[in-house]
């Protein structure tokens, strides 16, 4: 496979010649089969990720514990773990990664449903062995398996969308951008479909039915997934090549890292060998601890190396906000009056703007280029925030400014909200509360809406930008510092959230988030600049 550079639309990236393979590639590429299954594993995600925090709530007597520690235990395990998965993902075949993915996430999912139905048929049983222990097992395998369960979708994702479609799309970046989009525009749609099928299950049925509905869901969806995802790697041979750090690919990397500063590079070569001769001195199980280590380092280096590195922050920034259709901003709507029929209307809305953003980047970046779809973007993004922002000042805005003073002084009249994943809970909420005036919650929802367009437009020219632009053997580990990245921000929101959790503080919210996006949008900004300067310089 030849493999040239190329430049175009201000990005340099190592990308084979499209007058050849990438035709072959475009006029064969399986495409349906592609949508087949990310139509299954994105629908059994999102049925699976609605319904374990109503599980959660459920199993420890509507308490909120269960789903504290298992959204801990998941950002942590990613946050610690994503490098790894990246690295692991890099070093072994592409069709390997993606079975062995597949198969551990849907069976501990199926697992993880089996032990959900035991614990809900036979809780006081369970309760009175090992003095209560046995409870305290369950609740442990469960935390465990799902936590498994996410750490493989992790690493599907990166193989799936960060590699396989680069390949499967022949390099075409206008074939590529067209696959990124319509992945979005599944993705939205199985976001809306699936919390609706499971939860209309659990309502109409109980929770054993819905664990077995989830089950039986994951045992079909497994054998379809594995069936298309091997026609795929049958129809395109492409995917059974796979350069390492010793191929021409590799070669391109390793000639990147070490282009500027080759004697401190050998001087640290030589250090790392020095260090390597006294390590194999030490016990097994420290060497390995070390290689982990070791791992963990590079793959956060290589991520800092990388071209597209201010983009990909600036992504992972986004992550920092109230202001998504998530629990935080439905519970703060309950309070402001705002119904659940009317909420479900406004998600619907909102999964329309998305799939408008997918659109709009279609076209934007066959009229001004990727980098600047990504500047266009980011305009209008943070452009329909500015109406969030203007929420907070308008009428009927509960906005608090004591934040420090105690919340023990306003506790007898103020409502306390509990966010989880996608489950609210209130105590001594109002019912029937209506505001003064529904200027202020009017404004929030449609900046939040309106704002789907520019996020989502911006999301894929940054995915499109990484997948351009890293070398083929390491977009395992660069993903997976992205995903890593993506996770410590997504768990900056939720400090913020425990930090101000009243509803006459979301303001305070709303305005922090809105900082957190702009500076993202800023990083990327200047690698835009960035990526500009040296365009114009090269020609």
């Amino acid at each position: 496979m030849q493999v040239i550079r190329r430049f175009n639309s201000s990005e340099r990236a190592l990308i084979p010649s499209e007058s050849n393979h990438g035709n072959y590639q475009h006029q064969h590429a399986p495409t349906f089969d592609i949508v087949v299954f990310f139509g299954f594993h994105w629908q059994g995600d999102r049925m699976w990720h609605f319904a374990i925090s109503v599980f959660l709530i459920e199993l420890y007597g509507r308490n909120l514990l269960l789903t504290a520690v298992f959204g801990l235990v998941v950002a942590g395990s990613v946050l610690l773990l994503g490098a790894l998965i990246g690295d692991w993902v890099d070093r072994n075949p592409r069709n390997k990664v993606a079975h062995a993915s597949l198969f551990i996430q849907n069976i501990s999912v199926t697992v993880c449903s089996i032990v959900f139905m035991l614990v809900f048929s036979y809780k006081k049983q369970i309760e009175q062995i090992w003095d209560g222990w046995l409870t305290v097992v369950c609740y442990t395998v469960v935390i465990v398996l799902a936590d498994v369960a996410n750490l493989a979708s992790t690493a599907l994702t990166i193989t799936i969308q960060r590699d396989w479609i680069v390949v499967i799309t022949g390099y075409n970046r206008g074939h590529l951008a067209g696959m990124n989009a319509t992945m979005r525009r599944i993705d939205q749609v199985t976001n809306i479909l699936a919390p609706l099928a499971v939860g209309q299950v659990m309502t109409l049925a109980s929770n054993v039915v819905g664990c077995g509905f989830i089950l039986g869901w994951n045992l079909v969806s497994l054998i379809v997934e594995f069936t298309f995802l091997s026609r795929v790697y049958r129809i395109v041979p492409e995917l059974s090549v796979k350069p390492s750090l010793v191929g021409l690919d590799g070669q391109n990397c390793l000639r990147r890292r070490r282009g500027r500063k080759r004697a401190a590079g050998l001087m640290v070569y030589h250090l790392k060998i020095l260090i390597l001769l006294e390590l194999a001195s030490l016990p097994l199980c420290f060497r390995k601890f070390q290689q982990l280590l070791s791992t963990c380092k590079d793959g956060w280096q290589a991520y800092y190396r990388q071209q597209v590195f201010l983009a990909g922050m600036g992504l992972a920034f986004l992550y920092t906000t109230v202001l998504g259709f998530d629990c935080i901003t439905t519970g703060y709507a309950y309070t402001q009056g705002i119904s659940g029929s009317l909420l479900s209307i406004l998600m619907g809305v909102s999964a329309i703007a998305g799939l408008m953003g997918t659109v709009l980047f279609t076209r934007l970046r066959k009229l001004y280029g990727l980098v600047n779809t990504g500047v266009i973007s980011s305009c209008l993004h943070l452009g329909c925030l500015l109406l969030c922002v203007c929420s907070v000042f308008a009428p009927g805005s509960p906005l608090d400014l004591s934040l420090l003073a105690p919340y023990a002084e306003n506790a007898n009249d103020r409502s306390s909200i509990h966010w989880t994943n996608n489950t609210l809970l209130f105590e001594n909420a109002p019912t029937g509360a209506v505001p003064d005036s529904y200027a202020s919650i009017i404004l929030l929802f449609l900046g939040v809406i309106t704002a789907r367009v520019g996020l989502w437009s911006f999301d894929l020219t940054v995915t499109q930008l990484l997948q351009e632009s890293i070398c083929e053997s390491e977009r395992g580990v660069v993903n997976g510092v992205q995903s890593s990245m993506n996770y410590l921000m997504d768990l900056l929101h939720f400090v913020m959230v425990i930090s101000a959790p009243q509803p006459h503080h979301f303001g305070i919210l709303v305005i922090i988030s809105v900082l957190f996006i702009t500076t993202g949008h800023t990083m990327y900004f200047l690698y835009a600049r960035k990526a500009k300067r040296k365009q114009h310089l090269n020609t």
